[in-house]
């Protein structure tokens, strides 16, 4: 009998993550089928789209709001579908928000309910993995430290690892980068990564300018070079140079390529997220930073227990890179952490140690992980 499965994919990242497990699971299981909400790749891998992902994108509370009647009938629809046509399991892919109350309802009526990608509860106060427990049959997690905090609140739980240590080479290639990016070999090249998003980049394009002008004051011969996700976040850093009289100084402004640039640099300046584990994983010293309003601010401090907010301090249990957020994300405190990078070799090698040996840890074949512990739900068995 051909066996089933719904999914949800959020977005973008969602959309390739679920187009490798579906790719892993028909290794197993080759005449399956998915439906539900999902992307291009998944489309690509025979994921019967019945709505896009691109619906469930939303930008800040204020957009959620607005929009909670219509995403909320979307799931109820879908609910609906699961319910009729009875999967041999839905699997949530991140998008939690949305996920796991329809996991919850996929749950109650019988069906397994996986959720792939931990919500971040080891961030803040865990409130939520209570909900967590009653929601999904089992919970796949990036990041090692995760399972410990599931089985405590008696959830099923598999270490899958990260995709993205999958991708990324283990020793990336400067010199190939800067090729591609036309740099010049020996130059001192600082990457600037203001974030994906317009507010990331208002917020910070300008602490970030000012703070190019503080190291080249410091050191003319750096260059400085800035991948930006989309158009309107490039107008926007456009914009903030016009504003700070900054079109002369040596700033390159790169369309995508965020990779590369990371590559490339000496040392990179990161907003907090996913792009700062991405320069882990590429071994670069780094800065991150991050600045939002004041009551946003307040209300996470507030509500975060982890000491750090970016991903390489948290995942190796130390204050491994400078953090400096908000009223600290001045410009000569930035140009001071980046430029002791720049001058300490022996402290760049042994960070770039270990990263390697993180990156070895994270590096699990994610997929292929993720769809072994599936499995057993899919052929009638429960782990």
């Amino acid at each position: 009998m051909t066996v089933r499965i719904a999914m949800v994919a959020g977005e973008a990242s969602g959309d390739l993550l679920a187009s490798h497990l579906i790719r892993a699971l028909r290794q197993h299981l080759p005449d399956a089928e998915f439906f539900g909400i999902g992307g291009p790749k998944m489309q690509a891998e025979g994921f019967q789209v019945r709505w896009p992902c691109e619906l469930l994108a939303v930008h800040g509370y204020v957009d959620a709001l607005k929009r909670y009647r219509e995403l909320s009938a979307i799931r109820r629809e879908l609910l609906g579908q699961i319910r009729r046509e009875r999967p041999a399991a839905f699997i949530g892919v991140d998008a939690p928000d949305f996920n796991l109350w329809l996991e919850g309802k996929v749950k109650e009526a019988g069906m397994p309910s996986i959720h792939f990608v931990s919500p971040s509860i080891w961030a803040w106060r865990g409130g939520r993995i209570k909900r967590i427990a009653r929601s999904v049959s089992r919970m796949l997690c990036l990041f090692p430290f995760e399972p410990e905090l599931y089985e405590r609140a008696g959830v099923p739980v598999s270490y899958v690892g990260h995709p993205l240590a999958d991708v990324f080479p283990l020793h990336p290639d400067r010199g190939e980068a800067r090729e591609r990016l036309e740099l010049g070999a020996d130059w001192p090249i600082v990457a600037l990564l203001p974030g994906s998003r317009q507010s990331e980049v208002r917020n910070l394009a300008d602490t970030y300018i000012a703070t190019a002008r503080c190291l080249l004051e410091r050191d003319p011969q750096l260059r400085f070079i800035v991948p930006l996700a989309t158009r309107e976040t490039r107008q926007l850093f456009e914009e903030a140079l016009y504003r700070n009289e900054a079109n002369e100084l040596p700033i390159r402004m790169l369309f995508g390529h965020a990779v590369d640039a990371m590559t490339a640099a000496d040392v990179v300046l990161v907003a907090s997220g996913t792009a700062s584990l991405e320069a882990a994983l590429l071994k670069r010293p780094m800065v991150i930073t991050y600045r939002i309003g004041k009551w946003q601010y307040r209300l996470m401090k507030h509500m975060a227990y982890l000491p750090w907010v970016g991903l390489p301090n948290i995942l190796c249990n130390e204050g491994i890179v400078p953090e400096l957020l908000q009223d600290d994300a001045n410009p000569e405190r930035l140009a001071d952490a980046i430029e002791d990078w720049l001058q300490d070799g022996e402290r760049r090698a042994a960070l770039e140690a270990r990263f390697t040996e993180l990156h070895l840890t994270l590096r699990q074949d994610t997929a292929h992980k993720a769809a072994e512990a599936i499995l057993p739900y899919l052929r009638g068995k429960r782990a």
